[in-house]
């Protein structure tokens, strides 16, 4: 038997505040604010792909910070799995971030 459709607006809601708790190491701005979630898509069942990059291809985080995201958004309820894809185009670039993370790191 199938497990019921979940909520997927719900789901994307709850996946976006968990991200807001992972950091980059090297900046103190959440990697939501930071512009380094490219998409997040869930499906009926759960299931969640997560595109993602990093400030830089030679980012010290390269290996934590994707396993961390991956575990976060597994402990959203109603996610049943979670594939996080970190990839480098387009390349990230400070125009990503928002206002509150520029806010933050003394850009405006």
């Amino acid at each position: 038997m199938d497990a019921a459709p979940v909520d997927t607006l719900a789901i994307e809601t709850q996946i976006v505040e968990a991200l807001r708790t992972c950091y980059d190491p090297e900046i103190p701005v959440d990697i939501y604010e930071l512009g380094l979630i490219y998409a997040v898509k869930v499906d009926p069942q759960g299931i969640v792909d997560i595109q993602m990059t990093l400030t830089s291809p030679n980012c010290p985080a390269a290996q934590s910070l994707p396993e961390d995201v991956k575990g976060k958004v597994e402990a959203v309820p109603g996610v049943h799995a979670a594939r996080v894809e970190v990839v480098f185009d387009p390349p990230w670039d400070k125009s990503r971030m928002s206002e509150a993370a520029m806010l933050q790191l003394g850009m405006l």
